[in-house]
């Protein structure tokens, strides 16, 4: 199931034996065509990369076709429930990300104590590497970026360096993660080789990549407060997609959403940093960035059911199916009914219910990060609208949002940007351009501030690029 990055680059570049080259080969030069990355830069003594072997970073040894069967059906089935000894469920999914929730919030709550800001960038230079390099390193993440996430590139125009920079790359690492068990390999990845890549993740934060993509992320994790325990959590979501096809209720897709999509959010807070003016508390910015992920990860998922179907998988609610008279039988049938509509109703809403509580913590942001979000926001939203048009026919029909209406999305979201938390609204109402979403944005007034003229030059460039 796609991730609320969609399809994914996975580049891996050190492993330990002949047998990952099916496992890379295909998706590595897919990245490096991507990306602009020459595989033969990446060589000892120019970044502090951990030693290894030519293709050490999963560790997969020679397996049989058996015994690497053996290992995927015999793992452990994560459930989103804690269990006592006796079986019974004593700690629900939405219980157990919120503890995740709320120690993130803490952990930079005790930050500021000791007179840091959320977004203070640790001074000195990197150990990672060369100024040089890790400028190279950046470089390469926003190109992948760009490529397979347009607009939200677009939307991290207006950030700062640093935090455009940092956020390009997490977004790699994403994608990379995602494309372990999604992409055109997938059926040979092992939970070994996530345990590998796991292993892979803490030399990262330990300041040891293994190349120059991963370094970009060990520079990142260096300057900015970001934990850890997401990149865990996402990992973990790949484990389930290895061992688990059905979801027996919306607490374990609700689990199964966090790690794959929800994480992304917790990941991008203290990069994107929370508005100076803003009076929500940390744990509350956290949750609706939360809540976005779980909102386009639903979306993903609804989006996207007859191509999962046509794989066997089902990631819906299996309690919630058999509510509404619907078997797993009828999905792969694709025929849309009115069972079905009604079902397919009942599960945009709740969608857009999280859309809606993802709203409150938007504004929250500070104001420099608020536009790709909003733009990321509002495009994923469509999706649904675009469900809708289609009278629910998901089976054969991909919902999407055409070049043209995404790039029409970035003055609206570049609007709501504009609006800061509540406690400076009044202010910041008298600046607000005027203008509908599909206004040709080169003609609005702006104010003028060099934010304003980027802007425009920003939205003059896209609106002329755009296709008719």
């Amino acid at each position: 199931m796609h991730s609320v990055t969609c399809r994914h680059v996975f580049s891996p570049v050190c492993w330990t034996s002949a047998e990952a080259d099916h496992l890379s080969s295909s998706t590595s030069e897919m990245f490096h065509q991507a990306s602009g990355l020459d595989s033969r830069k990446i060589r000892r003594g120019r970044f502090n990369f951990r030693p290894c072997g030519a293709k050490a970073a999963l560790g997969l040894g020679p397996t049989s076709s058996a015994t690497f069967m053996k290992e995927r059906n015999t793992s452990k089935v994560l459930s989103s429930l804690v269990t006592d000894p006796s079986g019974r469920s004593i700690l629900s999914a939405e219980q157990k990300v919120y503890d995740v929730v709320a120690k993130q919030a803490s952990m930079l709550e005790e930050q500021q104590k000791r007179g840091a800001s959320l977004l203070d960038v640790h001074p000195g230079s990197s150990t990672i590497g060369s100024p040089e390099l890790l400028k190279e390193a950046y470089e390469r993440c926003g190109e992948v970026c760009a490529e397979y996430a347009k607009t939200f590139y677009l939307g991290t125009k207006l950030m700062t360096p640093e935090r455009q920079r940092a956020i390009w790359a997490i977004y790699v690492w994403c994608r990379r993660t995602d494309e372990l068990v999604d992409g055109p390999n997938a059926s040979r990845i092992t939970p070994t080789a996530l345990d590998r890549w796991e292993e892979r993740l803490e030399d990262i934060f330990q300041g040891q990549p293994y190349d120059m993509l991963d370094a970009a992320l060990a520079d990142t994790v260096s300057r900015f407060p970001v934990d850890i325990q997401p990149f865990r959590d996402m990992i973990d979501g790949m484990r389930m997609d290895l061992v688990k096809s059905r979801y027996n209720n919306f607490d374990e897709l609700y689990l199964y959403c966090y790690n794959v999509a929800g994480t992304v959010g917790l990941m991008s807070v203290p990069v994107m940093g929370i508005d100076p003016e803003s009076k929500a508390s940390t744990e509350s910015v956290y949750s609706a960035a939360l809540a976005l992920g779980i909102a386009n990860q639903l979306t993903n998922i609804l989006r996207d059911v007859g191509e999962d179907s046509r794989r066997r998988r089902v990631y819906l609610p299996q309690d919630e199916l058999a509510r509404f008279g619907i078997t797993d039988d009828d999905i792969f049938a694709g025929v849309v009914t009115d069972k079905w509509r009604a079902f397919m109703k009942d599960q945009i809403r709740r969608a857009r219910m999280f859309f809606t509580e993802a709203e409150k913590g938007v504004v929250e942001l500070d104001k420099d990060s608020r536009w790709p979000v909003w733009a990321s926001l509002m495009l994923y939203r469509r999706i649904l609208d675009a469900i809708e048009a289609n009278d629910y026919n998901n089976f054969t029909k991909r919902a999407f949002v055409g070049k043209t209406q995404k790039l029409l999305f970035l003055p609206a979201a570049y609007a709501r940007a504009l609006v800061s938390p509540p406690s400076a609204r009044q202010q910041i109402f008298s600046r607000l351009p005027s203008f509908h979403p599909y206004t040709d944005p080169t003609t609005v007034t702006y104010s003028p501030s060099t934010k304003a003229r980027r802007m425009k030059q920003l939205l003059s460039t896209v609106c002329a690029t755009a296709p008719p």
